[in-house]
């Protein structure tokens, strides 16, 4: 893929943050973007490197009535002699590609969009953040742009990657978070988009998230559509439970997504000869375990904050204490071997980095 580059003028760059421990998530964003369009018929076309600036949309583009959208997320790392580290990237963009083809979008090879990736992150490498626990997060996207009224997937799309630095995805970093059981929305069903990262998805769980933390509650926890029982995932992460010597996670069913770090977890637990069962759980079982003492640890898995320790669940009006509200050892292993391997400071068995060269 030929990718031509327009480097941002001196008046068009920004001035980076001073202190890395401020960055926090998605509130800063790098110099430069990557572009590409689709038509149909002719192909994707006019790969290129920009300024960031704003996108021209037709008001009758159909991303804006029908929603044709998906995106991905994933992490550029500063790791040993300086270099840059991606961590299973092409996981991701099989992802997207999937997602892609769930709503009628066309896909873009794996290895273009691993060079788009790398194209970008080359141009932009001094955004990348130099201290523990901090990272460029990446996010590509693509939009339906052909304008027209009529339900139909479009014949034209945009394709755009754009970069930030980030910090910790929760203010309080890796301190136990405070989830509720949500019990009256749904977020997907089987069948339907769950397993797709589309905005669909996201749009759907902002009124249940919004009431939980006007209630003082950092994530919702999502049960499935048809009984409101069996647990399906948290609202920017996948879920684990350890109930006595076996961790458990909910399947992938066609509900949920598909995580990165969720495989991860899964095989780093596989090596380590843990008991790992992907089964339905739900939350009477939870409930049980809390009450007879064998619910040792929750915790959240995913790319934004890669190991989230739950200190406590609401469900029914009912609050039960997970683990004496601290920090699990399982989580805190985990934590520190995926978070080790991103930043190339322990052995990378599995091959999962691809460094930028």
């Amino acid at each position: 893929m030929e990718i031509s580059v327009r480097l941002a003028a001196s008046t068009q760059r920004k001035t980076k943050p001073a202190d890395e421990s401020t960055l926090g998530f998605g509130r800063i964003f790098s110099d430069h973007m990557f572009l590409m369009e689709y038509a149909e018929g002719k192909g994707w076309r006019d790969a290129r490197i920009a300024p960031y600036g704003q996108l021209s949309l037709d008001p009758a583009a159909m991303v804006l009535h029908y929603g044709q959208e998906i995106f991905e997320g994933l992490k550029a790392y500063r790791g040993a002699g300086d270099s840059i580290c991606l961590f299973r990237p092409r996981m991701n963009f099989e992802r997207f590609n999937r997602s892609a083809a769930r709503l009628c979008m066309p896909t873009i090879p794996e290895d273009d969009q691993v060079e788009a990736v790398s194209a970008l992150l080359r141009v932009d490498k001094d955004w990348i953040p130099r201290s523990r626990g901090t990272s460029l997060y990446i996010r590509p996207v693509m939009i339906a742009t052909e304008p027209g009224l009529g339900v139909r997937s479009a014949g034209r799309y945009l394709f755009f990657i754009i970069t930030g630095p980030v910090g910790n995805y929760y203010p309080r970093g890796f301190e136990p978070v405070r989830i509720l059981v949500e019990e009256e929305y749904v977020r997907a069903a089987v069948g339907g988009l769950g397993e797709a990262k589309t905005g669909a998805n996201y749009a759907a769980s902002l009124l249940a998230a919004k009431k939980a933390k006007e209630k003082g509650f950092d994530q919702v926890l999502w049960l499935d559509a048809a009984r409101r029982e069996v647990i399906e995932e948290v609202g920017t992460m996948n879920i684990f439970f350890v109930i006595g010597d076996e961790l458990v996670t909910p399947p992938l069913a066609g509900s949920i997504l598909p995580g990165v770090t969720r495989d991860s977890v899964l095989r780093v637990a596989r090596d380590w000869r843990w008991k790992v069962s992907e089964r339905p759980i739900g939350m009477e079982e939870v409930r049980r375990s809390a009450a007879n003492g064998t619910l040792r640890e929750v915790f959240g898995a995913g790319t934004a904050a890669v190991i989230s320790p739950v200190g406590a669940l609401n469900y029914q009006g009912e609050e039960f204490t997970v683990g004496g509200g601290k920090v699990g050892e399982m989580a805190r292993r985990l934590f520190d071997e995926i978070t080790g391997i991103q930043y190339g400071e322990i052995p990378d068995r599995h091959g999962w980095i691809h460094k930028v060269t």
